[in-house]
This record gives C-alpha cells, sequence and structure tokens, in this order.
C-alpha cells in the first residue's frame, strides 16, 4: 500500500491545523450566536433535529415527531441549531485527521485512534434507541482510550504533536457529549458553562498544535519569567471566562439593568453569593430564561465585573511589560487593544441592554484574547545556546 497519501499529510499537518483552529473560532462565536439568541433547545433531541439529519421546513414536518411533544417546532431557530452542530461534526473530522497524521510513526497508533474513535461513533445510534447507560459506557471506553494514549505518548518523548493531538481528540468527543447534555437536560448552567469551556480548551489545543508544526519560535533572554508570567494571565482569563459563561447560562447579563459602573443605581447592591455559586440543582428543570431570583443574578454579574478589573489590570501590565520588550511589541499592542476593545464591549452589553450582535462580537473577543496568549505561550522560547 503506498504511503503517499500520509507523506503529504504529514507534509501539510500544520495547514489542516490552522484550518481547523479558524473552524473552532467560527464555531464558537456561531455557538454563541445561538445561545444568544435563545435557540439552544430549538432543536429537543440530539443529534438529529426533530428525527431528521438537517432540519425541518415547516411545523407539519415536525408534528410526528416525539420531539414536537417536548418543545413546538420554531422555524426561526431550529436551524441555527443544526447548522451549529453540523460546523461542531466537521471540525471533530478535521481533528480526527490531525490525530490519525500525529499518531502515524507511533506504534499502533493509528489503530488506536480508529478504535477509540469507532466506539464513541457506536455509542451514538445507541443513544438514540434509548439505550443511553451501553451509550455512555462506549462513549467512556473511547475517552479512555485516547486518554492513554495521550499519556503513553507524552511519555515517549517523541515531540508534542502526537499526544496534543490525542488529548484534543478526547477533549471535542467529551464536547459532543456536553453539547447533547446541554440539550436533553434543558440548558443546565453547569454543562452550558463547561461547554463553553471545552469550546475554548479545544481551540487553544487547536492553536497549540498549530503554532508548533508551524515552528516559528520568538526568542527572548527572559523567557523563563515571561512565560510564567503568561500561565498566570492564561489562569485570569479562564476563570473570568467561566464566570462569563455562568454569567451567561443564569440570564444574569442584565440583572444589574443598564447601569454601569453602578448595579440597579447602587455601588453595591443587595446579593446573594451563595445561592448565585450552586452548581447542581438536579435534573429535569427547564433553565431557559433563568430560575434564580435577583439577588443571585447579581451576585453573579458582580462577579464577572469584579473579575473583569482583576483581570484588565493584570493583562494591561502584561501588555506594557511585552511592548517594552524587544521582538514582543507588537504582541503587546495587540493585547492591548483586544483587552480594550473587551471592556468596551463589556460595558456597551450593559448600557445597550445586552444586543445580540455586541454579545456575540465579546465572546469572539474573549476567545482571540485567548488565543493571543496561547500563541505567546507556544512561540516565547529562550536563546539557542550556541554549541
Amino acid at each position: 500500500m503506498s504511503t503517499r497519501p500520509t507523506r503529504t499529510a504529514r507534509k501539510h499537518f500544520h495547514r489542516i491545523a490552522w484550518l481547523a483552529v479558524a473552524l473552532a473560532l467560527g464555531v464558537i462565536v456561531f455557538g454563541a450566536f445561538v445561545r444568544l439568541s435563545n435557540a439552544g433547545l430549538s432543536c429537543p433531541d440530539w443529534p438529529t433535529c426533530y428525527g431528521q439529519a438537517t432540519w425541518p421546513t415547516a411545523p407539519a414536518d415536525a408534528a410526528d415527531h416525539a420531539a414536537s411533544e417536548i418543545r413546538p417546532f420554531d422555524d426561526t431557530r431550529a436551524w441555527r441549531e443544526q447548522v451549529h452542530r453540523m460546523l461542531a461534526g466537521s471540525l471533530g473530522v478535521l481533528v480526527l485527521v490531525l490525530a490519525l497524521v500525529a499518531a502515524a510513526r507511533k506504534r499502533f497508533g493509528v489503530a488506536q485512534v480508529l478504535a477509540a474513535s469507532a466506539l464513541v461513533a457506536c455509542s451514538i445510534p445507541l443513544y438514540m434507541r434509548g439505550m443511553h447507560v451501553q451509550a455512555a459506557l462506549l462513549a467512556g471506553v473511547g475517552e479512555l482510550l485516547l486518554l492513554f494514549a495521550a499519556l503513553r505518548w507524552w511519555r515517549d518523548r517523541g515531540g508534542p504533536l502526537p499526544p496534543l493531538a490525542a488529548l484534543t481528540l478526547a477533549v471535542i468527543v467529551f464536547q459532543a457529549l456536553l453539547g447533547m447534555w446541554t440539550v436533553t437536560w434543558l440548558l443546565k448552567p453547569i454543562v452550558v458553562m463547561a461547554h463553553l469551556l471545552g469550546g475554548l480548551a479545544t481551540f487553544a489545543l487547536l492553536s497549540w498544535m498549530a503554532w508548533l508544526a508551524t515552528d516559528r519560535p520568538v526568542r527572548v533572554p527572559d523567557a523563563r519569567v515571561l512565560r510564567r508570567l503568561l500561565w498566570i494571565g492564561l489562569a485570569l482569563l479562564v476563570v473570568q471566562i467561566a464566570l462569563g459563561g455562568w454569567t451567561s447560562a443564569n440570564y444574569a447579563a442584565l440583572s444589574c439593568g443598564t447601569d454601569f459602573p453602578r448595579c440597579v443605581g447602587l455601588w453595591w447592591p443587595p446579593h446573594d453569593f451563595g445561592e448565585a455559586f450552586v452548581l447542581w440543582r438536579g435534573i429535569g428543570v427547564d433553565y431557559e430564561g433563568g430560575i434564580l431570583d435577583g439577588a443571585a443574578r447579581i451576585a453573579i454579574h458582580m462577579s464577572h465585573r469584579m473579575m473583569a478589573v482583576v483581570v484588565f489590570a493584570y493583562l494591561l501590565w502584561l501588555a506594557v511589560k511585552l511592548m517594552r520588550s524587544p521582538g514582543l511589541r507588537g504582541f503587546g499592542g495587540l493585547l492591548a487593544a483586544l483587552l480594550l476593545a473587551q471592556v468596551s464591549l463589556g460595558i456597551a452589553n450593559v448600557r445597550m441592554a445586552l444586543p445580540l450582535e455586541v454579545a456575540v462580537l465579546h465572546n469572539a473577543g474573549a476567545a482571540l484574547l485567548l488565543f493571543t496568549l496561547v500563541t505567546l505561550l507556544a512561540r516565547v522560547r529562550a536563546p539557542e545556546v550556541a554549541p
């Protein structure tokens, strides 16, 4: 059998990776559009939409399906949810290709990736037939195979791409499960937030892989210290993104009205942090529109605002530091510009009562900030030591 396709794929690995990065960003932005336009439950079944691979075009096409008893068909929104699933599925195929190419030089690597993928694929029709336990077991075994492969290949010290590719495939499989639970558990906030974080984790891992495959390091003398500062910035940003996801999932974005910097006319309004951060409230509750009272939603919103001040101050300081470092001035300027734009969009969300376009751009801004920090972590390296 000819190895030419494999060699061609290896040669173009970085191009496939960058295509996956672009598609992942598109999935994140379109997913935000779906969520913020209240279309997250417009297809009550999964992975079909009222039993169709695409979506019904008229209410009569959905009337005979069991999903119509859960939620009436809305022809203005159903396409949004199903197109999002199709984009996510296309991204999954690209990540599978990357994992197969990266695993090609590992002993039984391709077989491991294919076996894990086959188990996950077989779990889908089982789930659709109502065999949920069996489906979960198959998908779980597939996930474990991928995680085991990633761990073993990392220990082999044969380069970071094979373990990163296997890990990214495992993340995107779990991301698909979260997408399913988002629908079947009726927009449960902890699942919605985890789904957002999973999408951004996929985007970050793909970005890291793409830069490693492109191999364009930036050599700076204080790389070790700078990378430590970047990791701190990344951790703070992830916490802020999680709080933003929690705010959105609990419909707390407008809990302060359109007041800024005050909240409902007060600097420190009545709040309930204890109720605001209860992560698990059981299954079977429809969370569309939110179930928390005003005090709990205000606590969530204020937490997001307060953390935003911390992240803004740290990342702005980091941006100034980068602008003073030779070879990193452009990155510093980019980080500062994105940071200022993101804060402006956040304020505009409140002052303009959460217009859909601004809210979607706010999500995209978070992804671009994440991409900038991941890019720096992937590229900043210490100067090579002369032999």
